[in-house]
């Protein structure tokens, strides 16, 4: 099956609440073309350089969204055009997206990446942090950063049980904050090609998926 057909199968399963985000990175711009023809306009980057040089290159009607752990000394590189960024963990960086986008002249959309997966290679906000900066009024201090809603990452695992409990965790979490401090908040990102269909289920909005349509990438053979 091809891009164009796996990404139409994709969308026919989602309910029209669920955004797909075709997940780009390390892809060819000819596969990126390809999904672009077949209506796809939201991608997903998580280098910065790969980030920047496709967006010089492809349409510019491009949706583009920030995905992988992002820099605060790359974050000017990519203020200029990014439509939004999933995966804000720090104040730190939130404080040099807000200076990145002042400079710019515009607001930039993002998500606070929540950390529910039990790695402790994951980035992320705890539960209580995040409660913390809405009870201290923290992002009033920075007008050219509108939160959106959140992201998560579930654990690396083949317990679908763990991966649902993650993932209801954090929609809790998400409509918790919305009821008590953020009315505006649309946009829960959970769920990857493995599982996005659970992430549905229990109340995600955006799905990232990438290997499902363009196919798992073969590992390089280390040379003797």
């Amino acid at each position: 099956m091809n891009i164009s057909n796996k990404i139409k199968e994709i969308k026919a399963d989602l309910p029209d609440t669920v955004q797909l985000l075709v997940v780009s990175k390390r892809q060819p711009m000819s596969a990126i073309r390809e999904a672009y023809e077949a209506g796809q306009r939201a991608f997903g980057e998580s280098q910065m350089q790969e980030l920047k040089d496709k967006q010089y290159f492809l349409p510019k009607d491009i949706e583009w969204h920030f995905i992988g752990h992002l820099q605060t000394n790359k974050v000017r590189f990519i203020a200029p055009f990014i439509s939004l960024i999933h995966s804000v963990d720090s104040v730190k960086l939130l404080e040099e997206i807000n200076n990145q986008a002042r400079k710019q002249n515009r607001i930039i959309h993002c998500l606070l990446e929540i950390r529910i997966a039990r790695e402790k290679t994951k980035y992320g906000f705890s539960f209580e942090e995040v409660r913390s900066l809405y009870e201290k009024d923290i992002f009033a201090q920075w007008p050219h950063i509108h939160i959106t809603g959140m992201m998560g990452m579930a654990s690396l695992t083949d317990d679908e049980i763990l991966i649902q409990s993650e993932f209801y965790s954090l929609s809790l979490f998400f409509n918790e904050i919305k009821e008590q401090y953020a009315p505006w908040f649309s946009v829960l990102s959970m769920g990857m090609t493995d599982d996005y269909e659970i992430a549905v289920k229990e109340g995600s909005t955006i799905v990232r998926i990438g290997s499902h349509i363009f196919g798992k990438k073969e590992k390089r053979k280390k040379k003797k």
